[in-house]
């Protein structure tokens, strides 16, 4: 494939990507909209809809990896879009029809997640099939920085649409982008390997094997794993409290929320502009360590909001700390990635893909509903400096690990 025709496949590749991360932060901010202004919940809710949003990941996502490395991915990328894109529409018609509960909630993101493993894994390890290897770290900062695009107006729009027309119908707006994204997909033209046919329970344990051995073994990428095992804990505590920490605790309205939501975009959209320059400088393991420091600064201002006299020194102090939290994010996951998939072979890339993001999700799933029964139990505040806490220990861990030094092979 030449130079030209590969831009144009990686650029519907980025563009699908980046609308439906799009409408995905006008969905996550959406959700707990619903659960806390809909349905009057608490931060224990907000934990226990983390929870099921992560929970096919822990169920099914070494099965998905080991069974999307013997498909082609990029069918397998346009029916979880639109299967995505179906269940979205659930949430407003069973609100539509006074049938909206938590459960009912749950159960519709459960579907929804397990979707998403499969679209995740086959999405991620379809990337090295489209960009060259020399290319690979900065086709993810583009990524990143339509992300970091997405969050800024993301939580923005999905305040001003839940203030216009209701949590549960902002929803819509999603369901709308993953069918966007479906159709762009459908017109990237790709060579992909053939399927492999005999599969078998054994063949399939085997493979799962595989991936799991290979992302803790021989690969190298253990210390990066572990760290980023710690960087979810953190997280999870984050997500779940951050929502009702400012609302209940700060009074901020919703669109006020989204705002400073917003602010943290910009963060991100800002690190992943300046990722690639800094990694040259750094290299890839300090790059990386250097983006927990700033997290753990994120979520010290974070929390600091909450002693501050005067909503404008809160809300100025929250918006300084989603700055820096995003700033982390931008700057480091193009690293962490494409370093994860050039050490990675072709045929092992959804399984190692899926085995972190499996364990990753599964620790946010069991971290969450603390978090939140604890946030409801100490208070708000006591959470954020826990998490801090924690992005400190991950900091210091992969500090004192080799991979501090560590640059990504080409």
């Amino acid at each position: 494939m030449d130079d030209t025709a590969a831009n144009q496949q990686f650029g519907r590749y980025w563009r699908a990507a980046a609308v439906s991360g799009f409408g995905s932060y006008v969905t996550l901010f959406a959700l707990q909209m619903v659960v806390i202004l809909t349905l009057h919940g608490s931060a224990t809710e907000v934990g226990w809809l983390y929870a099921a949003r992560w929970m096919p990941f822990l169920v099914l996502g070494l099965i998905v990896g080991a069974i999307v490395d013997g498909r082609r991915r990029l069918p397998l990328m346009i029916g979880t879009d639109l299967a995505q894109a179906i269940l979205l529409l659930a949430i407003p018609l069973l609100w539509w029809l006074d049938q909206l509960t938590l459960a009912s909630l749950l159960v519709v993101v459960v579907l929804y997640g397990s979707a998403s493993v499969v679209n995740g894994a086959a999405t991620m390890s379809f990337l090295p099939r489209v960009v060259d290897r020399a290319h690979l770290q900065r086709a993810h900062a583009r990524i990143d920085g339509a992300d970091a695009v997405a969050s800024t107006s993301g939580p923005a729009i999905g305040g001003l649409l839940v203030s216009a027309v209701g949590a549960p119908a902002a929803v819509l707006f999603d369901s709308l982008t993953y069918l966007y994204s479906a159709m762009t997909l459908r017109r990237i033209r790709i060579e992909e390997p053939p399927a492999r046919t005999g599969i078998t329970v054994r063949r399939l344990v085997a493979d799962i094997g595989d991936g799991v051995r290979w992302s803790y073994g021989g690969s190298g990428l253990r210390p990066l794993a572990i760290a980023t095992h710690g960087w979810f804990v953190g997280n999870a505590i984050v997500g779940v409290v951050l929502a009702p920490y400012a609302y209940r605790m700060l009074g901020l309205s919703p669109f006020e929320f989204g705002v400073v939501g917003a602010i943290g975009g910009v963060g991100a959209l800002i690190g992943a502009g300046v990722t690639t320059r800094v990694g040259r400088r750094l290299g890839t393991g300090r790059t990386i360590v250097l983006c927990h420091v700033i997290t753990v600064g994120a979520v010290g201002a974070l929390a600091g909001a909450g002693a501050v006299r005067g909503s404008f020194g809160a809300v100025l102090l929250l918006s300084v700390g989603q700055w820096l939290y995003g700033l982390a994010m931008g700057m480091s996951n193009s690293h962490e990635m494409s370093y994860r998939q050039l050490v990675t072979p072709d045929e092992l890339q959804a399984r190692t893909n899926t085995t972190l993001r499996s364990l990753n999700r599964a620790i946010a799933m069991v971290a969450a509903p603390i978090a939140g029964i604890l946030a409801d139990t100490w208070g708000f505040r006591p959470m954020l400096v826990a998490a801090a806490g924690v992005f400190a220990l991950v900091a210091i861990g992969l500090y004192a690990a080799p991979f501090r030094t560590a640059t990504a092979p080409v």
